[in-house]
C-alpha cells in the first residue's frame, strides 16, 4: 500500500514536471509569423540595411533592364537583388552559389529577399551586368552621410593596398621571353609540318592520296593556338610601351614650359619599343605584377580617400598602376565633388609626394600634409617641434618637413593611419576581399567600389544603432530622446 501512494506521488511530481517545459513536436510544421522581420530582433544590421537601402536611387538598374515587349519569364526585382548583394559583402560572402545557399538556410538572407531565392546564375548575371551601377551607390551613400552629419571634412586621408588579381603570376611572360618562345614555337611548328609532308608522301606512295587533309592535328593546333595568344601579346606590350613613351614626352613637356623653356622630343611615339623586362598575364592581361608586403603578386592597386572623423569613405578607385603618386589628384577630386565642399586638408604618405600633387591640392584651397621622404615612424616621432619664424628661403620639401614636425602636423598626420588604414584592415580582413573575383580593371574598379559602399552603409547602420539604443542608468528620458534627436538628425 505504502508503495503504490509513493508511486503515485511520484508519477503526480513528474507530471507537474513536465509542464514546466516548454512543448515540443518535432511532427508540428512551423508557423511563420506573417512579417519575416519579426523574426530578427531589432537592431539587427540586416533590417538596418533593408532601411536603408530605401533610401537610394535605383533608377540606374531599372533603365538598363529590357521592357515588357521582349517578353520572356519575369525577373527578379533590382531592388531585392541590391538588398541581397548588400548583406552578403557585409556578412563576407562573396560567392554566388554560398550567396544562393544563404537564401535557404540563412534566416537573415530570407528577410532581406523576402523570401525569394534565385539561384547562383541569376545573382552572379545581376552583379555582372550591374557592375558600374553598383559602384556608382558610393556618392549616394556619401551624401546620405552628410545629411546626417557624419563627414566633417576637417582631414581626408588617402592611401591604397594591393589586392591580388584573379590571375596567377606563373601565367605572365616576359617580352624577351616571348621573342624566344615565338621562335622555338616556330621550329616546331615547321619542322612538324615537314615531317607531315614526309608522311603523307610515304603514304601516298603505299595507300593512294585518300586522306582529305582537312583535319589539324591537336599537337599542331595547341602550338598554333599559343603563337597566336603570344603574338597578341606582343602587340599589347608595343602598345604600352607607346603609351609610356607619350606620357614621359608629356611629362617633360609640363616641366619645360614651368621653367620657361621649349622642348622638342628627339624619338617618336611610334618608334618606342618594349623592354625585355615587361611583363603580360595570359590570365588576366589588365593586371600587373606588384609588391605587396614583401612578397611579388599579380595585383591591383585599390584607392580610398576617407574622412578621418566619420571613417566614411569619399572616393575609391582601382587602377593597375603600381606607383601611389598618380592617384592623389584624381582622389582628391572625386573628394570634392561627392561632398560638393572642400576639405580643411589631405593626408597622405611619402608615396604620394609630388610638386604636382601639392599644387593641385593647394590650388583646390585646401592643405597637403604628404611628407617628401620615408622618415621611420620612432625617428618622426622623436623629432623636435621647430622653433620660430620660417625662413624665407625654404623649398617646398622644406616647408613641408617642417610643417610635419609640429605638433599640430603630427597630429593631423597621426589620424591618417587611424582612418584609412582601418578600412582596409575591415575591407580585406572581415570582409574577405583579398582576392578579386571578377577579371579586368573596370569591372574590379566598379566592385570595389561597391565595397566601399557597404562600408558607408555599416558606418551608417552603426550610427542609427547609437541613436536607437537604450537610455543609458541615471539618464533622464527625455534628456536621451533629446540626445537621440540631436545625433540623428532628419536625412534631407
Amino acid at each position: 500500500m505504502l508503495d503504490g501512494v509513493i508511486a503515485t506521488f511520484c508519477l503526480g511530481l513528474f507530471g507537474v514536471a513536465l509542464k514546466r517545459f516548454i512543448p515540443f513536436d518535432p511532427d508540428q510544421p512551423l508557423l511563420l509569423p506573417p512579417d519575416l522581420r519579426e523574426a530578427l530582433p531589432e537592431g539587427h544590421t540586416a533590417l538596418l540595411l533593408i532601411d536603408l537601402v530605401e533610401q537610394l536611387d535605383l533608377s540606374e538598374f531599372y533603365g538598363a533592364l529590357p521592357g515588357e515587349e521582349w517578353g520572356g519569364r519575369p525577373g527578379f526585382d533590382p531592388r531585392m537583388m541590391v538588398r541581397v548583394w548588400l548583406y552578403a559583402y557585409a556578412s563576407g560572402v562573396r560567392s554566388s552559389r554560398k550567396v544562393a545557399q544563404a537564401l535557404i538556410e540563412n534566416i537573415a538572407f530570407r528577410v532581406v529577399s523576402n523570401n525569394q531565392t534565385p539561384g547562383h546564375w541569376a545573382l552572379n548575371r545581376f552583379r555582372t551586368r550591374h557592375h558600374e551601377a553598383l559602384g556608382n551607390l558610393l556618392v549616394q551613400t556619401v551624401q546620405l552621410a552628410m545629411n546626417l552629419g557624419l563627414v566633417k571634412l576637417g582631414n581626408v586621408a588617402i592611401d591604397g593596398t594591393k589586392i591580388k588579381a584573379n590571375a596567377s603570376k606563373h601565367k605572365a611572360m616576359s617580352f624577351g621571353r616571348m621573342d624566344s618562345t615565338e621562335e622555338r614555337l616556330k621550329v616546331e611548328i615547321h619542322a612538324y609540318l615537314r615531317g607531315c609532308d614526309e608522311q603523307d608522301r610515304l603514304e601516298d606512295e603505299e595507300f593512294g592520296p585518300d586522306d582529305d587533309g582537312m583535319s589539324l592535328p591537336q599537337e599542331l593546333r595547341d602550338k598554333q593556338v599559343r603563337r597566336n595568344k603570344i603574338a597578341a601579346a606582343k602587340r599589347e606590350l608595343a602598345r604600352r610601351a607607346e603609351d609610356r613613351r607619350a606620357k614621359e614626352q608629356a611629362k617633360r613637356a609640363e616641366a619645360a614650359v614651368r621653367e620657361g623653356r621649349s622642348y622638342q622630343p628627339r624619338d617618336r611615339v611610334e618608334d618606342a619599343v618594349p623592354e625585355d623586362s615587361d611583363q603580360i598575364n595570359f590570365t588576366d592581361s589588365e593586371s600587373r605584377i606588384m609588391r605587396c608586403q614583401g612578397a611579388v603578386v599579380q595585383a591591383y592597386n585599390a584607392q580610398a580617400a576617407v574622412d578621418t572623423a566619420s571613417h566614411i569613405v569619399l572616393a575609391a578607385c582601382v587602377s593597375n598602376q603600381a606607383a601611389d603618386a598618380e592617384h592623389l589628384i584624381g582622389l582628391a577630386d572625386e573628394a570634392i565633388a561627392s561632398t560638393g565642399k572642400t576639405p580643411k586638408r589631405f593626408t597622405a604618405d611619402a608615396g604620394y609626394y609630388s610638386e604636382k600633387n601639392i599644387e593641385h591640392v593647394e590650388a583646390l584651397g585646401s592643405e597637403a600634409l604628404v611628407p617628401p621622404d620615408k622618415v621611420r615612424r620612432r625617428e618622426w616621432r622623436a623629432q623636435q617641434s621647430p622653433k620660430g619664424r620660417i625662413p624665407k628661403d625654404l623649398s617646398r620639401r622644406d616647408r613641408m618637413r617642417r610643417r610635419l614636425a609640429t605638433k599640430e602636423g603630427k597630429r593631423c598626420y597621426l589620424e591618417r593611419q587611424a582612418s584609412v588604414e582601418p578600412v582596409f584592415g575591415n575591407t580585406k580582413g572581415n570582409r574577405g576581399l583579398r582576392q578579386f573575383l571578377h577579371r579586368g580593371l573596370q569591372k574590379n574598379h566598379h566592385l570595389f567600389r561597391f565595397d566601399m559602399v557597404v562600408h558607408n552603409l555599416l558606418k551608417l547602420a552603426k550610427h542609427a544603432k547609437r541613436c536607437l539604443a537604450p537610455p543609458k542608468a541615471g539618464n533622464r528620458p527625455g534628456t536621451e530622446r533629446r540626445n537621440q534627436q540631436e545625433r540623428m538628425p532628419a536625412a534631407a
